[in-house]
């Protein structure tokens, strides 16, 4: 039960980065493989505040998010919103290069070496329930993930945002002659999804480590909750993220010789089974 739930947060961290990915690839059609690089940046914003301006722990999660979606919003105005009516291939090719450009700034401004973070007394430790030893920072990523995953739902399932959001993908033309401001919907898209991935790498420094490696790292990761939840489906993503987490750990404690391609098998089986996702539309 302790891998279990070990593997549940684990999956809950891997879902709160990787569910803007989900927001930018599935809702609005834009190949962002860059998503790795702006929860780097969230996570090197958290380590600065944290540790170098004594900011308290979650203000400065929330301030690395907020910055996140900052730097999200600046960059689609100056650069992602010209390839929106670009192939795949040239979105790939750009947000590819922009992962290499902001590897190469994170090495040249902290250097190679792994960011130390240090938690709050609150959260370090673990708790004894039934018989089970939970760590008490798992706990608080595990609460998190299901508080963004409800809200996120609620925001884009339900609210006119949401609606105005897909009328805007799927039909453009159409929005703008209803009125709908296009390209502010986008962008507060893309900002959402960007804050999300920095929230992601604010609270994953402490578990995943924070180096200027890790756009690529764990980009894999990113692509399979998105390719297993089903594209644009935040349900999906969380029960996706939820499953390959737990076979993960599963994998890594049991079978460590092979753990590292556990992963892989689950993605491969789901997609023959579900080859739109899990709740992925057709």
């Amino acid at each position: 039960m302790t891998v279990v739930f070990d593997g549940i947060a684990s999956g809950m961290l891997l879902f709160l980065i990787a569910v803007g990915l989900s927001v930018t690839l599935g809702l609005m059609n834009f190949v962002n493989l860059a998503h790795g690089a702006f929860a780097m940046f969230g996570g090197y914003v958290c380590v600065v505040a944290s540790g170098r301006w004594g900011i308290p722990f979650l203000p400065a999660v929330v301030l690395a998010a907020l910055a996140t979606a900052a730097l999200g919003a600046l960059l689609e105005r100056l650069l992602f919103r010209r390839l929106y009516g670009a192939s795949q291939l040239d979105q790939v090719l750009f947000s590819i290069g922009l992962v290499f450009v902001a590897m190469a700034i994170a090495r040249w401004g902290f250097g190679p070496a792994q960011q130390p973070i240090r938690l709050p007394t609150w959260l370090q430790g673990q708790v004894h329930l039934g018989g089970l030893d939970i760590g008490v920072y798992r706990a608080f990523l595990v609460v998190l993930g299901l508080a963004v995953a409800y809200g996120l739902h609620r925001a884009i399932g339900v609210t006119r945002f949401g609606a105005r959001l897909r009328a805007s993908v799927d039909k453009p033309d159409v929005a703008r002659g209803m009125g709908i401001d296009v390209d502010r919907v986008f962008v507060v898209t893309f900002a959402l999804g960007s804050g999300l991935a920095g929230l992601g790498g604010a609270v994953g420094v402490e578990l995943l480590g924070l180096d200027p490696s890790f756009p690529l790292r764990y980009l894999v990761y990113f692509l399979i909750v998105v390719a297993v939840g089903g594209s644009g489906s935040i349900p999906g993503s969380l029960i996706a993220a939820i499953l390959i987490g737990v076979c993960d750990v599963a994998g890594k404690y049991w079978m460590p010789q092979v753990g590292a391609f556990i992963i892989y098998t689950v993605m491969v089986v789901m997609l023959i089974v579900r080859p739109h996702g899990l709740l992925g539309r057709k």
